[in-house]
């Protein structure tokens, strides 16, 4: 089972930080280029524990939909979301937040596993794998660069 790790440095406070990683608007802005949008569920605002969401997007070149449930939340140190239907065999996002001297640690857990047996392994290894994780870099960047921001005030409804 393919496992990424993606650390990032955001110079914010941890509860800043954790809530805009719960921004469906964010996170919608973060995949624009993918056409991604929340389309049942929880389709703006801040998510929560026991929440989902159903996200439509054009990903290796075909519409997707994934939904995702907040299986678990404990502001503003970690939160879990969990495929509850989707391409995926099963797929897991741990979100974990640690507060240090001049802002917050975000760290990106992402288990996942496909179908179609050795075919699915070998599309994990040389193709899959890299593209999670390289959406999950974006997405953080955008969370970084938000945080870091005046604009963070805007997906907070403050």
């Amino acid at each position: 089972m393919p496992r990424i790790n993606v650390t990032t440095f955001v110079a914010a406070p941890p509860e800043r930080v954790f809530d805009l990683s719960r921004s469906i608007d964010l996170h919608r802005k973060s995949m624009q280029e993918y056409g991604e949008e929340a389309v049942q569920g929880k389709r703006n605002g801040l998510i929560n524990e026991g929440e989902d969401v159903t996200w439509k997007a054009k990903h290796l070149f075909k519409a997707r939909f994934l939904k995702t449930k907040i299986t678990s939340l404990q502001r503003p140190s970690a939160f879990t979301d969990e495929q509850v239907e989707g391409d995926f065999t099963m797929m897991k996002h741990e979100h974990i937040f640690k507060p240090c001297e001049n802002g917050t640690i975000m760290i990106d857990i992402m288990y996942f596993e496909t179908p179609y047996g050795f075919f699915g392994e070998m599309i994990n290894r040389f193709y899959l794998t890299r593209y999670m994780q390289t959406l999950l870099e974006h997405r953080n960047k955008m969370i970084k660069q938000t945080a870091e921001s005046n604009q963070w005030k805007n997906y907070l409804m403050i």
